[in-house]
């Protein structure tokens, strides 16, 4: 399984990569992270990738490979596409955040990027951030993506719960918990 998670600094996007490798070699796969963190403390992009299998002989995803895209957000699933292997899907956030150029003035974000995905893919965009929120924290979106992925695995749901309880700090766990749980049933 080729997983790649795309977002920018600051969305969590290395503490799911963290999850999920954990609960791969929990489940008996030899697992391969690797993270290429950009401009993250910056906004950035960051992207990781999780490779599992019986035998991963490297971390790295080259274009048309990743099996899923966990995009953290929408521009960055974009930027993504190209990675992803024909019969692929893409899981994305629905939400958008400018990157400097558009702050800045010098660009503008992209329209319709959701409409243009879904044209070419198997794209299943999920308002996140809302449910990160009803979680009780807006820092909780890459757990409710997690929730979604881990419903598309065939890694037990417990698993997952017991996983994510070994890696989130405690006091961010029943928010994390809830999250999941926010994710899984989307």
């Amino acid at each position: 399984m080729n997983i790649m998670i795309v977002g920018v600094g600051g969305q969590g996007t290395l503490l799911a990569s963290r999850i999920i490798g954990k609960v791969a070699i929990k489940e008996g796969y030899d697992v391969k992270v690797s993270e290429v963190h950009g401009m993250s403390q910056r906004g950035g992009s960051v992207v990781t990738y999780v490779k599992y299998a019986d035998k991963v002989y490297s971390p790295i995803i080259d274009k048309g490979e990743a099996d899923i895209i966990l995009a953290f957000e929408m521009l960055e699933a974009m930027r993504a596409l190209p990675f992803l292997k024909k019969g692929g899907r893409m899981i994305a956030n629905t939400q958008k955040i400018n990157p400097m150029p558009v702050i800045t003035g010098a660009a503008k974000y992209p329209e319709d990027i959701e409409e243009k995905l879904a044209a070419k893919i198997d794209l299943l965009a999920v308002d996140a951030l809302s449910a990160a929120i009803e979680a009780g924290n807006v820092k909780s979106v890459n757990v409710v993506l997690i929730g979604i992925l881990a419903k598309s695995t065939n890694i037990t749901k417990q698993s997952w719960i017991d996983t994510i309880k070994e890696t989130v700090p405690e006091r961010f766990l029943d928010i994390n918990l809830k999250a999941f749980e926010l994710g899984y049933n989307m």
